[in-house]
C-alpha cells in the first residue's frame, strides 16, 4: 500500500456500503479508514489526518449535515456528502453546511471516484503535520503505544515478549498491511531466529487474546497476498 496515497475517511452507518466503498476505493489507489457514525469519526479525527471525508447524511444520532457543519468550525478537510435525498433543497443544505460536493444515492462508483479526484485537485496543498498517536482502541481493549501495553477494564492483558513485539510493529502502522517477511525481519532484529510459519503461529495466539472471535478476526486481519494488518476502531 502506498503510504503517500490520499487517505479517505468513509463515514456510513450501513456496514455493507462501508465495505463496498472500501474495496472499490482501495482498488482505486486510496488508503481508506471506516467509521460507523459521527461519534466514531470524531475519535478517528482526533488522532489521524485525512485528505477527504466521504460522509453519509442519513445516519442515526448526529446526521451528516450537522456533523459537516461542526467539522467546518474545526477542520478544513474536504467533505463529499452521500445521501438518498436528491432534492435541490437538500443539496443546498449540504453545501451551506460546508460540504465540497454532494452525490445522491444510488450512484455509479466511477462517478464517486471522479468527484473525489476533482475535490482533491481543488483542495489546497497543506504541509503535512506529524500526528502523534498515543492510544489505539481495539474492541474492549486500549493499546498504549508509548508504553507498549494493552488493557481493558479488568486490567492489563498479559502478552509474551513476541506478542508484545508484534503489537508494537502493527501499532506503528495501523490499517496498513505488514508482510510476513517484514514481520520475520523485524522480529529477528531482537535476536531470535524467526520463520514465516512461526509468525503465523504467534498471530494465532495473539488473536486468541484480543479478538472476540479469533476464527473471524476483526482487528488483526489477514490481507490476502499482503500479510497481516491491525485495524483498530
Amino acid at each position: 500500500m502506498d503510504v503517500d496515497a490520499p487517505h479517505l475517511l468513509v463515514v456510513d452507518d450501513d456496514e455493507r456500503i462501508r465495505d463496498l466503498l472500501r474495496k472499490y476505493l482501495v482498488r482505486s489507489g486510496f488508503r481508506v479508514t471506516l467509521a460507523r457514525d459521527a461519534a466514531h469519526a470524531r475519535r478517528l479525527l482526533a488522532g489521524l489526518e485525512f485528505d477527504l471525508i466521504v460522509l453519509d447524511v442519513m445516519m442515526p444520532g448526529e446526521d451528516g449535515i450537522s456533523f459537516c457543519r461542526s467539522l467546518r468550525s474545526q477542520l478544513g478537510t474536504p467533505v463529499l456528502l452521500l445521501t438518498a435525498r436528491g432534492e435541490t433543497a437538500d443539496r443546498i443544505a449540504g453545501l451551506e453546511a460546508g460540504a465540497d460536493d454532494y452525490l445522491a444515492k444510488p450512484f455509479e462508483p466511477k462517478e464517486l471516484l471522479l468527484r473525489i479526484n476533482a475535490i482533491l485537485r481543488r483542495a489546497p496543498k497543506e504541509e503535512a503535520q506529524p500526528i502523534a498517536l498515543t492510544e489505539l482502541a481495539i474492541g474492549s481493549y486500549t493499546y498504549d503505544i508509548t508504553r507498549g501495553e494493552i488493557s481493558n477494564a479488568a486490567g492489563p492483558l498479559r502478552l509474551t515478549a513476541t506478542e508484545s513485539h508484534l503489537m508494537r510493529i502493527f501499532a506503528a502502522r495501523p490499517n496498513e498491511p505488514v508482510t510476513r517477511q517484514q514481520l520475520v525481519e523485524e522480529l529477528s532484529r531482537s535476536g531470535g531466529q524467526t520463520q514465516e510459519r512461526a509468525v503465523d503461529v504467534q498471530i494465532t495466539r495473539l488473536r486468541r487474546k484480543i479478538e472476540p472471535d479469533p476464527k473471524q478476526p476483526r482487528y488483526l486481519q489477514t490481507v490476502r497476498g499482503a500479510g497481516y494488518m491491525l485495524s483498530p476502531d
